[in-house]
C-alpha cells in the first residue's frame, strides 16, 4: 500500500500519539503496538503526509547511521516536526539538519570544549553549583518547585559559564527557548523567539570580539568569526543552538528523573545509599533510557531506496525514528524494559541519537546528572512530592518532554 493509499484509508497512526492516563513515564501504547507489530508502518502528521514509523531498536540504529539516510531539512519530503519548524527551516539551519560534509565542518567548530576529558573537568565546578542551589533550597520556604529552584538553573549556570553568556539574562533565554519547543507556537512566534535569540548572542559576540575571553562564544569569535570561517550570525545561530540545547534537555531529564525515582523508592534507595560513581554512571544510564525525554522522534529522508525490517523505503520518503519506544524494545534491553532498573546495564540507549548526529553535548549532560543524582537525594534524604502526580502538568505539547513544575517537600 502506498502512503497516499494508506492515508485515504484513514487507519493510519497519528503521531505524535497520546500516552495512556496514569502512566505518564512510559510511551503511548500505540508506540508499543507497533514495535510488537509490524516492524516499520506508516503514520500520518501534522500536515497529513505519511512518512515510515520505525520503532525497533535495531532498525533505528541502522538507519541513523546509514548514509543513504539524510537529516536535510530542506530536502522534499522531510517530515518535519511542525509547521513551525518547517518554517524556521527555510530561514535558519544548523548542524542539526544537514548532512557531511556541511555538518562534519561545522560541527567541528565546537567539539573540542565538549570533549570528555574536558567535561570530567568541569565536575567541581558543577558539583559547587548544585550544592549552592540545594543550600538556597532549603534555606527557602517549602514546599518549592524543583523545576524553579533546581532542575532549571543546574544547566543554565552551566552552559551559560561555558559558553560565556551572563545569567543574569536566563529569563530571556530560557522563555524564548519555551518557544521554540513546543509543539503549539505558530510559525511568526517561533521565528519571532529565534530572531530575540540570535540578536542577543550576535550583540555578545560583537562585545567577545573585541574582549575575548576563555570561553566558547570568545572562541567562535577570535577563531571562526575574525578568520572567515563563519559570518558572525552564523556564529550567533550556532551559539543559540548550544544554548538552548545546553540547558532544556537537561533540566527536565532533572525534574522527571527525580519524579520517577520518588514513584520508585527502591531505585531512589538504591542510588541514595550508593557511594559508587560507576554505579551512579550507570543509573544515569537507566534513567536515560527509561524516560528518554526527546519523544517527538528524529527525523530523516531517504536519499535512495533502503530495504530493511521486510519493508522498502523508497527514495524521498520520510522517516520518523522513535528513540522513545525504540529504547524500551525487549530486544535491546532483556528483562522488563518498561521497568525502572538501576543496576540495568542500559549504556547502548539511544537516549542521545546514534551516528554522526548524536548529541554533540552527552558528556556534559552525563557528568551533570551523575552530580545531580548522586547530591540531591542525600543532601535532601526525605525529599517527597508535596502534591499528586495526578494533578502534575506534564510536557504532552513539546519536543522535550518533562513537567512544568515540580512542588516538593522535606
Amino acid at each position: 500500500m502506498t502512503g497516499t493509499q494508506a492515508h485515504a484509508t484513514g487507519e493510519l497512526l497519528e503521531y505524535p500519539s497520546p500516552r495512556a492516563a496514569g502512566c505518564p513515564f512510559d510511551p503511548p501504547p500505540a508506540l508499543h503496538a507497533a514495535q510488537s507489530g509490524k516492524p516499520l508502518t506508516r503514520v500520518r502528521i501534522w500536515d497529513g503526509s505519511t512518512p515510515w514509523l520505525v520503532t525497533r531498536y535495531d532498525h533505528l540504529r541502522a538507519l541513523l547511521g546509514d548514509p543513504r539516510v539524510s537529516a536535510e531539512s530542506t530536502r522534499p519530503g522531510f517530515p518535519h516536526r511542525t509547521e513551525a519548524q518547517r518554517a524556521s527551516d527555510k530561514v535558519r539551519r544548523t548542524f542539526l539538519t544537514m548532512d557531511d560534509p556541511e555538518h562534519a565542518r561545522l560541527r567541528r567548530m565546537v567539539t573540542a570544549p565538549f570533549t570528555v576529558k574536558k567535561m570530567a573537568a568541569l565536575r567541581p565546578q558543577v558539583q559547587k553549583i548544585v550544592d549552592d542551589l540545594i543550600d538556597d533550597m532549603l534555606a527557602a520556604p517549602k514546599p518549592a518547585d524543583l523545576v524553579e529552584a533546581f532542575a532549571l538553573p543546574v544547566p543554565s549556570l552551566v552552559i551559560c559559564e561555558l559558553l560565556g553568556v551572563p545569567y543574569a539574562d536566563h529569563d530571556l533565554f530560557q522563555r524564548n527557548t519555551q518557544v521554540v519547543v513546543r509543539r503549539t507556537s505558530t510559525p511568526e512566534e517561533v521565528l519571532a523567539a529565534f530572531t530575540t535569540l540570535t540578536d542577543y548572542l550576535d550583540g555578545l559576540l560583537a562585545a567577545k570580539q573585541e574582549r575575548p575571553a576563555d570561553d566558547l562564544l570568545s572562541m567562535l569569535a577570535t577563531k571562526q568569526v575574525a578568520t572567515g570561517g563563519m559570518t558572525r550570525r552564523e556564529a550567533a545561530q550556532m551559539g543559540v543552538l548550544l544554548l538552548g540545547a545546553g540547558h532544556e534537555t537537561t533540566a527536565n531529564m532533572i525534574a522527571l528523573g527525580t519524579l520517577a525515582l520518588l514513584e520508585n523508592p527502591g531505585q531512589l534507595a538504591l542510588l541514595r545509599e550508593s557511594e559508587d560513581p560507576q554505579q551512579v554512571a550507570g543509573a544515569v544510564e537507566e534513567l536515560l533510557r527509561y524516560l528518554n525525554i526527546a519523544h517527538s522522534g528524529r527525523r530523516r529522508v531517504a536519499l535512495a531506496d533502503i530495504e530493511i525490517g521486510g519493508e522498502v523505503i523508497r527514495t524521498g520518503e520520510g522517516i520518523v525514528l522513535a528513540g522513545e519506544v525504540a529504547n524500551r524494545d525487549p530486544e535491546a534491553f532483556p528483562g522488563n524494559p518498561d521497568e525502572l532498573d538501576l543496576t540495568r546495564d542500559a549504556r547502548r540507549h539511544v537516549a542521545f541519537g546514534y551516528g554522526v548526529h548524536q548529541c554533540l553535548g552527552q558528556p556534559l549532560a552525563r557528568i551533570e546528572l551523575q552530580v545531580v543524582y548522586s547530591t540531591l537525594y542525600k543532601r535532601v534524604p526525605t525529599l517527597a512530592l508535596a502534591t499528586g502526580i495526578d494533578e502534575l502538568e506534564f510536557k504532552h505539547d513539546g519536543f522535550v518532554y518533562g513537567v512544568y513544575a515540580l512542588p516538593v517537600t522535606w
